[in-house]
């Protein structure tokens, strides 16, 4: 019998996403203008065990992060409104969300794009199309604690 590759892939994401479910729910912030990308990644986090929350463009991405700091935030760089470049500037200015980690996500992959984005203050870039278990993996190395800050 063969067993269908979602089937497949549904079990192996069930089964890693338990440890996350057995602690406290990290809440990420996805931000992109596109509908189907920001729906994608924001219903996967959702099922691996993250709390998402979304955003259209920069500004709405600001505010809201403002308003309610997640753990991390991904920004896509090309967005209506405010892009991705200048919404970081402006939460990494931000006394109030200067120290969430972001990730920049852009499908424009030229040479200079990922140090212009953490000259911005992008913490990490990804580039676009990116599989939703890889956003994941990187999602949880941003958010693993640092045990060298931790230790005396």
């Amino acid at each position: 019998m063969t067993v269908p590759l979602t089937h497949t892939l549904d079990r192996r994401t069930k089964d890693a996403a338990e440890p996350a479910r057995a602690t406290e729910r990290r809440r990420v912030l996805v931000v992109d203008d596109f509908d189907d990308a920001r729906e994608m990644y924001a219903e996967y986090l959702e099922f691996v065990g993250f709390q998402v929350d979304v955003a259209r463009n920069g500004v709405e991405a600001v505010e809201k992060a403002q308003g309610a700091p997640p753990d991390i935030i991904l920004m896509d760089l090309s967005l209506p409104v405010m892009d991705g470049w200048e919404a970081t500037r402006r939460l990494k200015q931000d006394q109030r969300t200067r120290n969430i980690p972001v990730m920049a996500l852009s499908g424009h992959v030229l040479a200079g794009n990922a140090e212009q984005a953490r000259q911005a203050g992008a913490d990490e870039f990804v580039a676009k199309p990116c599989l939703p278990q890889d956003l994941e993996d990187r999602i949880r190395r941003m958010l693993k604690p640092d045990k060298s800050k931790t230790s005396p």
